[in-house]
């Protein structure tokens, strides 16, 4: 009776091989032809035979299914059948097909990358070049560019939650987005460009058509990562979060002046302007000949009724930036903020003409006292609201020919 079953599961696995050796064989036979829908018919008949199969059928298996998958630009599940092949063969101790898996995994990597590319570029479709950027890296690890340009474009599909977990991932992986490039001037275009290895730069030189080698450092990405992070957690109504993400990250890097302004900016969205002066002190305290950063105390120093100090700010950011328009454009409109309470005691003594008329000297002082710093503005920087500005002062101030020089000069630009 014994002998009975054992034959019988002898002749059961015999049928079995032979089932998997059959199917396998046409799945083969299909790929060869690339009739990928036809292989993956055959595998999918073998699928249920495989758990116990031989070893090198079971290989087989895995391997003739991620190539399909490949063919049909089923990327995702290629990768997954793949990562399933290397992980068997590790296990079985026979590496009949793993030492193929880098190369084609390699070629995958530039398709997709390459279809990525043109998913976000011409096609706008910013979602999938999302999943294909981060598929690339999940190809490439090593490339860890391919996430943020994954996280940028699931930003531009506004899909907040995947940006989200790739912004996380940069983060968690250390990416600092600082490159190293080899560039050259074109001798033809005079346009420096970045001719990738130090190898290739300097072999394009050797050429003839390109000079001036050098070696460029880019800034890092790293507080733009944590920036966008703070601005979805934002969107998201996280605020308190983002609030969070921005000062550990600043804990981190406490010099990084990106960093402090990011929080800043955030208090200024959230109208916390105590919180953004606080940190714009700081960061000037680390960047002291950043004019920008005057400009911004002194908005926030305005916006806040200190006026006299906001002045200081305009001017210090002009010590530093002597055609800073938009500092000059605010100095004016700090120093016209007298107007407003003459005016008012103005209108109260219409009838008092001595009064009025000390009132109407007292304003054309203050407008006199604007005046170079409003013409600065518009010499720099030209805009309607600096014409208008000085047509409406030159004509408080009785200068006829500049008021109508101005007048028509305001006329032209609407």
């Amino acid at each position: 009776m014994k002998k009975q079953v054992l034959a019988l599961s002898i002749g059961l696995l015999a049928i079995s091989s032979f089932a998997q050796k059959k199917e396998l064989k046409a799945a083969e036979k299909a790929l060869k032809n690339n009739d990928f829908a036809g292989t993956l018919t055959a595998i999918k008949s073998a699928e249920s035979l495989i758990a116990d199969a031989d070893p090198k059928y079971k290989s087989k298996f895995y391997y003739i299914k991620a190539k399909a998958l490949v063919g049909k630009k089923d990327y995702a599940a290629a990768v997954s059948t793949f990562d399933e092949l290397v992980a068997y063969e590790k296990e079985s101790g026979k590496k009949t097909y793993s030492g193929e898996v880098s190369g084609i995994k390699a070629k995958m990597s530039q398709e997709i990358s390459n279809e990525a590319i043109d998913l976000y570029n011409n096609k706008k479709d910013f979602k999938a070049a999302a999943e294909k950027f981060y598929l690339t890296y999940t190809l490439s690890p090593k490339d860890t560019s391919f996430v943020y340009n994954a996280a940028i474009s699931a930003s531009q599909a506004e899909d907040y939650n995947s940006a989200l977990k790739y912004y996380n991932k940069l983060r968690e992986v250390g990416y600092t987005g600082v490159e190293t490039q080899y560039v050259a001037t074109n001798k033809v275009t005079g346009k420096v460009e970045n001719l990738g290895s130090k190898s290739q730069r300097d072999l394009m030189v050797k050429t003839g058509n390109y000079v001036k080698p050098e070696v460029k450092v880019t800034e890092g990405k790293s507080a733009l990562i944590i920036k966008n992070i703070a601005f979805i957690l934002k969107k998201q109504g996280k605020t308190d979060e983002a609030i969070v993400a921005l000062k550990e990250a600043r804990e981190a890097n406490p010099k990084d002046v990106n960093l402090i302004l990011n929080e800043a900016q955030l208090y200024y969205e959230l109208k916390k302007m105590d919180e953004y002066g606080d940190l714009i002190s700081k960061a000037i305290a680390l960047d002291p000949n950043n004019e920008s950063l005057y400009y911004n105390l002194g908005v926030v120093s305005f916006n806040q009724g200190r006026v006299t100090e906001a002045k200081e700010y305009y001017k210090k950011a002009i010590a530093l930036k002597p055609d800073y328009s938009d500092a000059y454009m605010n100095l004016a409109v700090a120093t016209l903020d007298k107007d407003k309470e003459i005016v008012e005691e103005m209108n109260k003594n219409l009838s008092n003409f001595k009064k009025y008329d000390e009132l109407a000297l007292k304003q054309k002082g203050v407008y006199q006292e604007a005046l170079p710093y409003l013409e600065k503005a518009d010499s720099y920087k030209r805009s309607p609201e600096t014409v208008r500005t000085l047509m409406s002062i030159y004509d408080v101030l009785e200068m006829t020919n500049k008021a109508k020089e101005f007048r028509a000069l305001y006329k032209s630009m609407q």
